[in-house]
């Protein structure tokens, strides 16, 4: 079985976590009530979605943080995947007690899931060394 080092796994997921931001942002920013739909969570009515198009704003640039990793020094690759933890857990954190507070309904739980899921094994990656310079 072939194992893949910590930077080739990093890289997949700055590009897989980029992909997928970069797209749910643009498209909670610039056509919200298509994609809403896609996550099984209902449309708000037009002064929520001005909020929603905001966070779209943020996930989209999170999004293209993971994707200037991917052609970045390995120095860069360490600190994007430790500053985007604090987001993820930042982001899960949050959600997931809206949800459990009733104010997001449990269609939602897929954010901090992803967010989590993602901490984690960036957490992981970098104790396991990706993104370190080839000197230390």
């Amino acid at each position: 079985m072939k194992t893949y080092s910590p930077e080739f796994l990093a890289r997949a997921l700055c590009g897989f976590a980029g992909a997928m931001d970069a797209a749910a942002g643009l498209g909670l920013m610039l056509i919200p009530t298509v994609v809403l739909p896609l996550m099984f969570v209902a449309v708000p009515g037009p002064e929520a979605l001005i909020f929603l198009r905001f966070v779209g704003a943020f996930v989209a640039s999170v999004g293209t943080t993971y994707l200037w990793a991917l052609a970045a020094p390995a120095e860069r690759l360490r600190v994007i995947l430790g500053a985007t933890i604090i987001f993820r857990i930042a982001a899960g954190g949050y959600s997931l007690t809206a949800i459990l507070l009733g104010h997001l309904s449990p269609m939602w739980l897929s954010v901090p899931a992803t967010d989590f899921g993602l901490a984690v094994a960036q957490s992981l990656l970098l104790r396991r060394g990706a993104g370190r310079s080839r000197h230390d």
